[in-house]
């Protein structure tokens, strides 16, 4: 196959094995697939594909990436994005976030280098002001929050769209949150389904069931993602889950062992550090619940 049969793209849309791959320098799109079993692709992806037809290709190659964001667990994985900037953590006070799960995306987002910015949505619900003091341990962290309603357009572009301009952002959040609203507002031809909060059952549906990129109007690109109610971090090492605590890092540099898990031996930095309160130990809590999931799944 001759590199002049071939076409260089990035992967804007996927569901199931099939891909919307945007061709380089021009404004096509193709519907692409992969022959075989092979997947692991996703959005955000530099793809070579084999053109067939006017409109269709095989995705013959994935070029070098930068990141990747995914959750895993004993079963599968569930990729979110490639080759992305940041992250947009999109949360509320009601239904009520889960700490848990915004902790293990913390990791995963710290483990692979991608910053985050997290989005407080729902801000003329009363209850706000208790779900931002529940958020005092990860703004500590250095990750910065950010209170507005999606519901309000002129409040998303005047005070989070310039945090987007000129990157790639994947747009994240447990469903309910109002994550379908919010990309309304920043892309409003997007026109995502919006599902309202069912009180009875204390969660959201999920309205987002595939994974696509958006480019916004004033620059950069977003990508919505379908929410999600886990988060398995079980394609770490435990080396990557000590990366996904950066506050650890310090404290580490003062354990006695130089093989320290930090879980209980004489002369560890980051005990000594969490007694004194210098770092959270609540945070602690979670990097022992995912060291012992992780350790848990390999034995099966």
């Amino acid at each position: 196959m001759s590199e002049a049969s071939t076409l260089q793209g990035r992967i804007v849309a996927a569901h199931g094995r099939h891909y919307r791959v945007a061709i380089a320098a021009t404004e096509q799109t193709r519907h692409c697939y992969t022959r075989g079993k092979k997947t692991g692709l996703a959005v955000g992806d530099q793809v070579i594909i084999q053109p067939e037809g006017l409109q269709e290709g095989v995705i013959t190659q994935t070029l070098p990436r930068r990141n990747l964001f995914y959750r895993s667990d004993a079963q599968r994985s569930k990729i979110f994005a490639a080759n992305i900037d940041q992250l947009l953590l999109v949360l509320a006070a009601e239904p009520e976030f889960s700490d848990d799960l915004v902790g293990r995306a913390l990791v995963a987002a710290s483990s692979a280098g991608i910053a985050v910015q997290i989005v407080l949505n729902k801000a003329d619900l009363p209850s706000t002001a208790v779900a931002r003091a529940r958020l005092r341990t990860t703004e500590s962290l250095g990750v910065p929050v950010l209170t507005i309603s999606a519901l309000d357009p002129d409040q998303v572009q005047q005070n989070l769209a310039p945090l987007l301009r000129d990157r790639c952002t994947l747009l994240l959040g447990q469903s309910g949150m109002g994550k379908s609203t919010l990309l309304n507002a920043l892309v409003p031809e997007a026109q995502a389904a919006t599902q309202m909060h069912s009180e009875a059952l204390g969660t959201g549906r999920h309205t987002t069931t595939d994974t696509r990129l958006y480019v916004l109007p004033g620059g950069g690109d977003l990508i919505d993602s379908p929410g999600f109610q886990a988060f398995g971090l079980h394609h770490l090492s435990p080396r990557e889950i000590e990366q996904g605590f950066p506050e650890f890092a310090p404290a580490i540099a003062e354990c006695r062992f130089y093989n320290c898990t930090h879980r209980h031996e004489p002369g560890c930095g980051v005990l000594a550090a969490m007694a004194s309160g210098a770092i959270s130990a609540s945070r602690h809590a979670l990097y022992l619940r995912i060291l012992a999931e992780n350790e848990a799944a390999k034995r099966f």
